[in-house]
């Protein structure tokens, strides 16, 4: 919100010698957050002065006219000064700057020669003075007596002004007005406030000057509108209003066009003014159909949403409701009977509309904070007097008035809450006096009944008069006082468990990445998730960061494999990547959960209800692999990341976890979105916590990903906690090596082959690890060899060959039992 001082000073009796840091700390306490506040003054540079036209010669022979000025600026010697424009006479007072001054946006001027003459300074236009938009032609300054040559013309022009702009939080939109600005520092400093609505305004008539129908009362549950006939389309908004309006950063139109920004910055009522000629029937004011289209003023056609409300004649839509008109019925030049609209439009309707049609107009931004319904009539009343008064026309007595807006509801406030949530002794009087500083109506004594005013939609509840109350006591009287800091009791299992891992996998060469948790409806078939899977029934969002991804994420994998793309597209070819966060399982529910207030705690049954949708949300981790594990140099050749590595990254994920590895294993699973034959399940104590490998290539070619890309996921939460570990004791014996080469079927999976012989070696055996697998015709078809390592200590002695070998036959015996091995080469 942009305005200026002397604006303000019209309704709020200001200190005489306010300076900026008294009025950027006097909004900043009363919420506001102060962007700048500007001496329009020193945006001007150098000698600004009042000259007068002695003579004017004119030049020829050039493309455009030229003159040739002398002009008297209470110095000795008149300056010389070429000037285009051609709106003065000799005699007639101008603007000047004079050399060495500098203009907005940091144009300089000196003494230079152009069109053949010397140019001593510049006679200025309003829009050089960055007071207007007009280019046409220079000020010519009413003839005045303490206006004469050699003057400062800065005040003369209104260049003295300062300018404030500050930022407003979206539950105040009565401060992006001057009418509530002004009130708030008259609240603050304690001086009087004149309301520029309290005028006298007629009330609504039995026949309407246009008629209207509302169809909807809850979109729109006010709606006046007056009509002037006759006004003169060529009239101008007078020089002090289109100065308001520059500074506000709003550019001037027409005089019609100008009065209703004129009013939504000073009121903040935001108004449209119709082309009366080109309306077609009466207004109706409705929800927007489907499939129809309106036009709107910016020229972009737009298809409409059955919640837009639309403003109608017998043609269609012709205004986007509290947002922007539409171009069939807009003001244009030549119109001479206008229609001016005020009303009161649906705070949340708008900011959805706005939204939903990126449409963010001045209107709109003041509509979804809360406009005062009480300021329609005195808005077209004010109106119809600026219009008339400087356009001249015939203003229709008739007033249309459809008035369906509720009562304020009064709200009860016990006088103790104040002080017990602030911390503050504030007095029932105290607080009553706040209270009706802000326009609200107190009654009662221990216990308040408290009326907001129409302005403050803001009050609703209880808990925002005492927010009230704190801004107004000051919000640095309140106290700043710690809370007792309790004996901490670390970290929780899950933090720790989320640490350990995530500090493995970076340790083993992986780099962790956070996405965002919102994906796209297409993601499930991206992934190649069949019809049946859970993990199709997502969460959408009613209000998503984007359109385009209003789902939450059932899997790490989609966006994981977005960002994996995203670094391969940028040149990095080897890339595994990590990242740990929550999945959103939803619960398939008919039924909707109550509302919860915030005056009781919910009963054991409303809890329950709510939480039977919440989604479930358990913590995963995925990690993905591309490109090489093990990259080439001259030390040798590189590996390609596998399936194995995957998997791998899964066990030492779960080994970080505290989980011993005699409790992890691994099998053959089919899961999308792995390669059916390349998916393994990774289980803990026998139940699966997750799977890993080969990514399917169909996955792979829609995502436009590198062959044998690879992943792996994990449900983090389903993993036992990690249980107190003992110290290791350490032998100080020397260890006995053996390896085994064990054939079996190539469909036994390796890691049960590995915990038989750990079960038959007995304990003698330290660890076992396999190191090799091969498979050729000479084995057999259908089979492969297994080869272990393993190695045997005991901790109180030297091991014998015989005692080893015993261990060894018995851990090979175990396995030949179990599924069928034999030793080979025996």
């Amino acid at each position: 919100m942009k305005t200026s001082l002397s604006w303000l000073r019209e309704y709020v009796e200001l200190p005489a010698g306010i300076s900026a840091s008294e009025l950027d700390a006097a909004l900043t306490n009363l919420g506001m957050e102060v962007e700048g506040i500007v001496d329009q003054a020193g945006t001007i540079l150098g000698d600004l002065v009042v000259g007068r036209v002695l003579t004017i010669e004119e030049l020829t022979g050039f493309k455009k006219p030229i003159r040739f000025c002398t002009v008297d600026v209470g110095r000795g010697t008149p300056q010389e000064i070429v000037c285009g424009a051609r709106n003065f006479a000799e005699g007639d007072l101008v603007v000047v700057i004079l050399p060495g001054g500098e203009l907005p946006g940091g144009f300089k001027i000196g003494a230079r020669k152009t069109y053949g003459r010397n140019s001593h300074g510049m006679i200025c236009s309003a829009a050089e003075l960055g007071l207007s938009g007009d280019h046409d032609g220079i000020i010519v300054l009413p003839p005045s007596d303490a206006t004469v040559p050699g003057v400062d013309a800065r005040p003369v022009v209104g260049l003295d002004e300062v300018l404030i702009e500050v930022e407003i939080t979206p539950d105040r939109g009565y401060e992006m007005s001057v009418r509530g600005i002004a009130r708030e520092l008259a609240t603050y400093f304690g001086v009087p406030f004149t309301d520029p609505a309290s005028i006298a305004a007629p009330g609504a008539t039995t026949d309407a000057p246009h008629p209207v129908t509302i169809d909807d009362v809850v979109g729109c549950d006010r709606f006046a509108a007056r009509v002037v006939r006759g006004i003169d389309p060529a009239a101008q908004a007078p020089e002090w209003m289109q100065r308001r309006l520059i500074q506000a950063g709003i550019r001037a139109i027409s005089l019609p066009v100008d009065i209703t920004n004129y009013l939504m910055l000073e009121f903040g009522q935001p108004m449209h003014v119709f082309d009366l000629n080109r309306l077609h029937g009466g207004l109706v004011v409705r929800r927007a159909r489907a499939g129809e289209k309106l036009t709107t003023l910016d020229g972009v056609a737009r298809a409409l949403d059955a919640e837009d409300m639309v403003i109608c004649d017998e043609t269609g839509p012709i205004s986007l409701a509290a947002v922007m008109g539409g171009e069939t019925s807009e003001w244009q030049e030549g119109t001479v009977d206008v229609l001016l609209e005020a009303a009161h439009w649906d705070p949340v309707m708008v900011g959805r509309t706005a939204r939903r049609h990126k449409l963010f107009s001045e209107a709109a931004k003041r509509w979804e904070r809360g406009v005062d319904p009480a300021l329609p009539l005195a808005a077209l009343q004010k109106a119809v007097d600026i219009l008339t008064g400087h356009a001249g026309g015939t203003v229709d007595e008739r007033v249309l008035d459809i008035d369906n807006v509720a009562a304020p509801v009064a709200l009860t406030l016990p006088a103790s809450a104040p002080a017990r949530i602030i911390g503050l002794p504030y007095t029932p009087e105290q607080i009553t006096a706040f209270l009706v500083k802000i326009g609200c109506q107190v009654t009662g004594d221990e216990v308040l009944s408290v009326v907001p005013p129409t302005w403050r939609p803001d009050l609703a509840a209880p808990i925002d008069l005492i927010e009230e109350v704190a801004r107004l006591g000051g919000y640095n009287e309140i106290p700043s006082v710690l809370p007792p800091a309790g004996a901490s009791r670390g970290l929780t299992p899950a933090q720790k468990r989320r640490r350990s891992v995530g500090r493995a996998l970076a340790e083993n060469g992986y780099v962790e990445v956070l996405s965002y948790p919102f994906v796209a409806p297409g993601t499930a078939d991206a992934l190649g998730l069949p019809p049946e899977d859970p993990r199709r029934s997502a969460v959408r969002l009613t209000n998503p960061l984007s359109e385009e991804e209003p789902l939450l994420r059932t899997t790490l994998l989609g966006p994981l494999l977005g960002t994996l793309k995203r670094n391969i597209g940028r040149g990095r070819r080897d890339v595994a990547l990590f990242e740990a966060g929550t999945v959103f399982l939803p619960h398939l529910t008919s039924t909707a959960p109550p509302v919860l207030g915030v005056d009781r705690r919910p009963t054991n049954a409303e809890w329950a209800a709510v939480n039977a949708i919440v989604p479930e949300q358990p913590w995963h981790l995925a990690v993905v692999l591309a490109g090489d594990i093990e990259p080439a140099g001259w030390w040798g050749a590189g590996r390609a990341a596998s399936w194995a590595d995957a998997i791998e990254a899964a066990r030492v994920a779960i080994s970080a976890a505290g989980v011993a590895e005699d409790r992890i294993s691994v099998r053959a699973a089919e899961r999308a979105p792995w390669h059916p034959g390349r998916c393994a399940a990774v289980l803990v104590d026998g139940e699966v916590v997750g799977h890993a490998g080969e990514l399917h290539p169909a996955v792979l070619a829609t995502l436009e990903l590198p062959k044998r890309t690879s992943a792996a996921e994990i449900d983090l939460d389903a993993l036992p906690d990690a249980p107190v570990v003992e110290a290791p004791k350490i032998s100080t014996f020397p260890p006995a090596l053996l390896d085994v080469a064990l054939i079996l079927d190539d469909t036994v999976p390796a890691a049960e082959v590995q915990a038989a012989l750990a079960e038959g070696a007995g304990d003698l055996l330290e660890s076992v690890a396999l190191f090799d697998v091969y498979e050729s015709a000479q084995l057999g078809e259908g089979k492969r060899s297994l080869a272990y390592k393993l190695t045997f200590r005991a901790s109180d002695r030297t091991l014998t060959s015989e005692e080893t070998i015993t261990a060894r036959d018995a851990a090979v015996a175990v396995t030949a039992a179990r599924f069928g091995a034999t030793l080979r080469g025996a």
